[in-house]
This record gives structure tokens, sequence and C-alpha cells, in this order.
């Protein structure tokens, strides 16, 4: 016979999922049973839900069923199923002999990857009741159920009806939910409807585990299309909490300093997971950056820091306990660390300074470092040069702290002024155990040593008016001419030249008219 299109509307529309979800589409449920349906009639409307869990949107290319006895709604596809969003699919039991059907209703979508998924469908078509009979007829308000996710330890209920639809009183014997967590609130064991009266129940989702979760209530009556059954589905949630690290050690901190180490808070769990407590047992211990109760979704993450502030040098241990709604709750962390007393303490590198001989009037410069070889910040109020001649530069800028480890640099100039050895100290004052800190300075003042170059030649005619003498410090120039004015003599003497150079010479003859001749041959002298 010309099966009957059968067209629903599928409503989108955006659900509370977590942060962090599995990707892929969810459908539920699993399978769903119509029970008995007369030959040639129509099923009441059983769901399937479509979940897109994932962080984009998903297409949905074809849904479509194995067999034409159960008839898929009228959607349109392919069509797009936005991310965290839901579909409803209505599907249809219509049999048209008296016999017993299964198949399945395959949906296919397109996302990375993802396949197809299939939903196992059951029902038995029963011969149509004759005129003596069709006063027996049991009528059920839906075919499935799906309970939303469902706490661990809770309990969810979703109404339905069953009604007499016959002429005839029809007496329910057995009514019972198969399937582990469902129940049926509302049935005392046994109930009898007149015509058109109504019995209004509740199925009872009661989840001990997490995970997905399927069942049917079936429902054993006089009525000619006895058992009837309702498909059941639903999904158990639970929080879970990890805590990195699981125990926190300071080490070692000093009296008076405040050492902090991160505590992050994980839920690898399926529901959200509340901290509505937190304590710290411990001298020294301490809690910051936690505003509770704390909410940290499927597979995120939350953090504090817990504190170390040790009173005096000795050793510490304490715990950190978190309440929540995890089934681990408490959760405990241990926490441990020592407090040592502060050491104040500078170091110098290099000890002593030695300038060596350096010729009046002239200077040079050398580097002390100053280190904080402590375990406390050390605070440098003063740094001073004693004895002629040593001066300290504006390196360092007071006053200065230095904390454990950490280095600055003085420098001293050692500029003498008449010749002899010269002594003192680089003084550098703070509140380190051992201050004064003394470095030892050292360096000869000596006079310096003059050089000059003596310098002759032979004229190469005897009308010259003069000549020009000319100096470089590379063999074969560039030269430069070092008389001020022309020479009226054959000899001339450098006065200019520096200890540990070599210069190189050449002279010109200049006649009345102040024209040069080339450049003699060339000269050097090493100034020792």
């Amino acid at each position: 016979m010309n099966k009957t299109l059968w067209v629903c509307l599928f409503v989108v529309s955006s659900l509370p999922f977590p942060a962090t979800v599995l990707a892929g589409v969810g459908v539920s449920p699993s399978s769903i049973s119509f029970g008995s349906v007369p030959v040639n009639t129509v099923s009441s409307a059983a769901t399937i839900m479509l979940t897109n869990n994932s962080n984009q949107g998903v297409t949905i290319s074809s849904i479509s069923s194995s067999l034409p006895e159960f008839v898929v709604g009228g959607i349109s596809t392919p069509f797009s199923l936005a991310a965290r969003s839901s579909v409803a699919v209505l599907v249809y039991f219509q049999p048209d002999s008296a016999a017993t059907f299964t198949g399945n209703i395959v949906v296919n979508g397109i996302k990375h990857g993802w396949g197809s998924a299939s939903v196992s469908v059951y029902g038995t078509g029963v011969s149509a009741v004759s005129s003596s009979t069709t006063g027996s007829l049991l009528s059920v308000s839906t075919g499935s159920l799906t309970f939303s996710n469902t706490l661990v330890g809770t309990s969810g209920s979703l109404p339905f009806t069953i009604a007499n639809s016959g002429t005839t009183t029809i007496n329910i014997s057995q009514l019972a939910a198969s399937g582990t967590s469902f129940s049926v609130s509302g049935f005392s064991g046994s109930a009898s409807l007149s015509p058109g009266q109504t019995l209004s129940l509740a199925a009872v989702f009661s989840p001990t585990t997490t995970g997905p979760a399927t069942g049917a209530i079936s429902m054993v009556s006089n009525a000619s299309n006895s058992p009837s059954t309702i498909s059941l589905s639903g999904v158990a949630v639970q929080p879970q909490v990890t805590v990195v690290p699981t125990s926190v050690s300071f080490g070692n901190v000093t009296v008076g300093v405040t050492n902090s180490q991160t505590i992050t808070i994980q839920n690898p769990g399926t529901a959200g997971l509340s901290v509505s407590q937190a304590a710290v047992s411990g001298s020294g211990f301490s809690i910051s950056g936690l505003t509770l109760p704390v909410f940290v979704a499927p597979g995120s993450s939350a953090f504090f820091n817990v504190a170390f502030a040790p009173a005096s040098a000795s050793t510490y241990a304490g715990t950190l306990t978190l309440v929540s709604n995890a089934p681990t709750s408490p959760t405990s962390i241990a926490l441990s660390g020592a407090g040592i007393s502060p050491v104040l303490q500078l170091s110098a590198n290099p000890t002593s300074l030695s300038f060596g001989t350096l010729n009046t009037g002239t200077s040079a410069t050398q580097s002390v470092a100053i280190t904080n070889t402590g375990n406390s910040s050390v605070s440098i109020s003063q740094v001073t040069a004693g004895g002629t001649s040593f001066i300290t530069g504006a390196s360092m800028s007071l006053p200065l702290s230095l904390a454990p480890g950490q280095s600055s640099s003085v420098s001293v100039t050692f500029a003498p002024t008449s010749t002899g050895t010269v002594s003192g100290n680089l003084t550098v004052t703070s509140n380190a155990t051992n201050s004064p800190l003394v470095v030892a300075l050292s360096g000869s003042g000596s006079t310096p040593t003059s050089h000059s170059v003596s310098l002759s030649w032979t004229a190469s005619s005897s009308t010259y008016a003069g000549f020009n003498v000319y100096r470089g410090t590379a063999s074969g120039g560039p030269y430069s001419r070092i008389n001020s004015s022309l020479i009226l003599t054959s000899s001339f003497a450098d006065v200019s030249v520096t200890s540990g150079q070599t210069y190189y010479y050449v002279a010109t003859e200049a006649d009345s008219t102040g024209a040069e001749s080339a450049y003699s041959s060339e000269v050097n002298a090493v100034i020792p």
C-alpha cells in the first residue's frame, strides 16, 4: 500500500553544554520499541535526539529508514546542525501486515571524518480488531522518553499518560521499567481504566554510574494491543576533581620572606565541579587568589596560590583541604617547608685592585663586582674610595638593595698627581653582617718620559728658501706637515712624539715662491 508522508517540525536550540566535550554528534536513544500497532495504522511519534557536542557546525547529509514501515518525519537534508545544539527527529511505525519488523534509522553526517550513527527500531503489526474487540485499545502519550544530563546520585522524572481509547474497561496487570537506573512512579501494581479514562505516571531516571543508559517501560493488559512499550534513554554525568600538584614542598624559605606556589584545580568529569570550601592548616601557610564558591566546567581548570611565610627557623607541615561536589570530596594536599635564619652578607670580586704604574696626569679605571652571597636582601648605603688619587665612579646609585645572588658593579679610577706608590681602600657600607666590605687599592705614579727625534738633511741647491718636514705612522704615508713655519736650516727636532710609537719622516725643499720639491727619501724612528 502507499505510505503516508508524515511531516514534523524540528527545532534547533542552544543547550548548556560544558566547556570541553567530545567532538562529534550524539544520537539517542540507541533503540526504539514501538510495541504492537494495528495493521495499517500509525503509531505515536518516537523522538530521536541529534546533539552536536563539538565546537563547530556539523552537516547532516541524510536521515533514512531501512524499512518502509518505519517512517522518518519530513526533514529536508542536508542541513547544518550548529555547534552545541540539538535537533529532534520524529519517527513513526506504520505496519502493513501482522508481523514483527526490525529496522534501523541511519543518520549520516559530514565533519572531520565523522560518518554515521544508527538507531535500532522494532515494532509488531497486529491484525485490526473486529467490531467485537474494538473496545479494547490502550493509548500511550509517547513512544519514547529522553532524559537530559542527570547527575549521578540524583533523580530526574518525565511524565507520560496512558489512556483507554476503546469502549470497554482495560485492566493493566503489569507495568514495569527495564534498564539500569530506570523506574516508574505512580503505579501501585495494577490499574483498571474505564473507557476514556487516563492514568498519569512518570518515568524516573536515578543513575548510579556515569555514561549513557537505555531501557523501556512495558505495559501488559487485556487490551488488544498489549504489550505497549515506551523506550527510555538518558545520560548520567558526574564532576571529578584533580589537584596539581598533589603535594607542595616549599623547601628552605628565609624567615620574614614569603614563598608562593600555584595550585591547579582540574575537572576531568562530565558535569560542573563546584568547590564550596577551602581551608589550610599548619602555621605559616595561607591561601590567596581563591573566591568561593568556584565553578569549574568539565575539561576546564581554576587556579589559586598557596603561600608559606615562616616565622622562625624551624620545619613546618600543613594540609590544604578542598570540599566539592565531586564523589572523592574532600581532597587533601600535604604542605611542607622549612624556615631558615636570615644571612646578610656581601662579597667583592676581585678582593683587591692594582693599577700598576701610571704617568702623572693620566688615569685608569677598573671595576669591582659587589654580590649578595647571603639569603636575604642587603641594603647598601655608602660606597667610598680612600687614598690619594683614587675616586669612585657613578656606576652605582645609592641607596641600593641587592636580592640574594644579585650583583652590582662599582668603578674605581686611579689618577696619580705625583710620583711614588699610592695605596687606599674601597669601602662598601651596608646592613650586611660583614659591613663594611673593604677592597684594597694600590698604584704608582711616575714622571712622564719625554722623547724627541732629531732630523737632518742636505739641501739639493743653494737657492732654497727653506724646508718642510712631514710625518706619518705608516711607511709610504700618508704624511702630515709638522713644522708650523718654513725651516731655514737643514735640521729639525720633533718633540711631539709618543712612547711606543713608530714614525716615518720625509722632507721637501721650498724656493722663494713657496713651491716645494718632491718628497725626500723616507726615514723612520722607533720611540721606546
